[in-house]
């Protein structure tokens, strides 16, 4: 096989469909006496000499009878490999797609999602997991994940990422809590007892940076390692936390739990998609990115409406991590 041209099928499958050189040769855009050459390796190669002078015709050998239904088929099959896939067939799409978020934004995405996803592939599971620590290139690149949505951080070259959402932090207390009298003020702010989320346990993050500026620091009582944890501690406590505005709203409305402009100059949050490049031409999972985005422009028009900063929703992005805020 190392001495086949494969190239050479193509050429049988003319010179088949044709039953002439010259027909073969106008067929595959290439001279007469080219094609002659051609037929002549097509002999050598299958020991046999294919199609043979009949009157003014040329017809094929048994050998090239036998070989022709397969002859044909390994050209269709080898062209469709290069040719551009058409839109998948959703109402029959049996697959699973696996969604990494942490609990926050899982929270927000995963019914909608879930919704969006079955009006138009009703067979589709949904699996999602929690975030993880560090680099997700390599869930990425080994399939653990087929989108990451939240941080992108990793700067990889493997890796696609695409603005979904501008948020801002905000304080949240249970209804009635001290706070919500009188003007929150950074010292306010600080004074109260804190509740962080942290998956690795940490007491201090970005925030105590802002509040440092302004010889100030918060005291922290307890850390939580996820959003949902600390939201039901807070409508139990005067604890303070923090939440995106907009990623938070459901959960916020169901606890009876309020949220609270913090006097700080803080970043805005940016929420992406990120997703291995070898997906990045494939129609299934661009129609999946697609269902994401769907979800998520809800919540960008929300944004235009309430003031918070907007970015350009296809725009590349390194968004803060999570324990930003």
């Amino acid at each position: 096989m190392k001495s086949v041209d494969l190239n050479l099928l193509t050429a049988l499958d003319a010179l088949l469909e044709e039953g002439s050189v010259t027909g073969a040769a106008e067929r595959l855009r290439t001279s007469t006496p080219t094609m002659s050459r051609t037929l002549a390796r097509l002999r050598r190669a299958f020991g046999d000499p294919l199609l043979v002078r009949a009157g003014r015709q040329m017809v094929p050998t048994p050998r090239a009878l036998a070989v022709r239904d397969q002859v044909r088929s390994l050209v269709e099959q080898a062209t469709g490999m290069f040719l551009a896939s058409g839109a998948p067939d959703l109402a029959s799409l049996k697959t699973t797609f696996t969604v990494q978020a942490n609990d926050m934004v899982l929270g927000a995405l995963a019914q909608p999602l879930l919704s969006t996803i079955h009006r138009q592939a009703p067979h589709v599971t949904m699996r999602f997991v929690p975030e993880g620590s560090g680099d997700n290139t390599p869930k990425l690149r080994e399939g653990g994940a087929d989108i990451v949505v939240g941080a992108a951080d990793s700067a990889s070259a493997e890796v696609n990422s695409e603005r979904l959402l501008v948020d801002r932090v905000r304080a949240v207390v249970r209804a009635g809590h001290p706070l919500l009298r009188g003007e929150m003020t950074r010292e306010r702010f600080a004074a109260a007892q804190h509740l962080s989320v942290s998956r690795r346990g940490r007491l201090a993050g970005p925030i105590d940076d802002h509040l440092a500026e302004h010889g100030l620091r918060r005291q922290v009582v307890s850390v939580v390692p996820s959003w949902s944890a600390s939201w039901h501690m807070l409508a139990q406590s005067d604890l303070v936390g923090l939440a995106a505005e907009k990623l938070s709203r459901q959960a916020v409305a169901l606890l009876d739990l309020r949220t609270v402009s913090i006097p700080l100059q803080l970043p805005p949050i940016v929420i992406a998609q990120s997703w291995h490049i070898r997906h990045q031409a494939d129609p299934t999972h661009t129609w999946f990115r697609h269902c994401i985005r769907s979800v998520f422009e809800n919540w960008q028009r929300d944004g235009d409406a309430d003031g918070s900063p907007q970015v350009p929703p296809t725009a590349a992005v390194k968004p803060p991590h999570p324990e930003a805020v």
